[in-house]
């Protein structure tokens, strides 16, 4: 298994009490999370579907490991680990479970234009049976893939000086406040309030579901 390709590191430390905000990127997180007069723990985050704020306490330590989307880890596998994060990084590349074909239905749910029928249709099977694969390995639906992963490849394009009418018929929305609609449903802010941070918009760029990269992540 080439574990580089099924996860990416980051790290990052709060200088001071912070929140952070973490926005849905299709992915989970393995988090080796170190606090002052606290033991190290391991944690394995859900998939998000809305933007979640995250306290954290100044001090805080928390080296990640970003799993592509639609891969997670056996969490008996942490279970028995928790309680030394040593080697956590072999564990996941030994832990991970992935499905290829999943894999490439994902990625291919991205793709502006794309459709669960057209999706389902290039891998051989039904809607329907497709829809079945992702509940039987516990994955949101086709549609969430699709619709998340066109939310962030737009996003991704606000960094340039396109007009947001222009990056809307890019990515398949019918038209500019079908695209802000979409932008609120999950990232909670507009492409203009994305456009002007520059913060949140590297945040929502990061590689994740639409953008999945070999590059490492640096901070979070």
């Amino acid at each position: 298994m080439d574990t580089a390709a099924h996860f990416q590191k980051w790290h990052h430390v709060a200088e001071a009490t912070e929140t952070s905000i973490v926005f849905p990127d299709g992915c989970r997180d393995v988090l080796v999370i170190a606090e002052k007069g606290r033991p190290d723990r391991i944690v394995l985050t859900d998939i998000d579907f809305h933007p979640r704020a995250v306290p954290l306490r100044a001090g805080t330590d928390i080296r990640g490991f970003r799993l592509r989307p639609g891969a997670t880890v056996d969490p008996r596998a942490l279970a028995a680990k928790a309680k030394s994060a040593g080697g956590t990084e072999d564990l996941i590349g030994n832990a991970a479970v992935f499905s290829e074909e999943l894999g490439h239905a994902i990625l291919a749910l991205t793709f502006p234009g794309s459709t669960v029928q057209s999706v389902s249709g290039s891998l051989g099977v039904s809607a329907r049976t497709l829809q079945r694969r992702f509940r039987d390995l516990h994955l949101p639906p086709p549609d969430f893939w699709r619709l998340l992963g066109r939310a962030r490849l737009a996003a991704g394009h606000l960094a340039t000086s396109a007009p947001l009418a222009e990056v809307a018929c890019a990515f398949g929305y019918s038209d500019q406040a079908h695209m802000t609609r979409e932008f609120l449903r999950w990232f909670h802010r507009t492409p203009t309030q994305l456009r002007r941070n520059a913060s949140l918009l590297e945040q929502v760029s990061q590689p994740a579901l639409g953008n999945w990269t070999d590059e490492q992540i640096s901070i979070r």
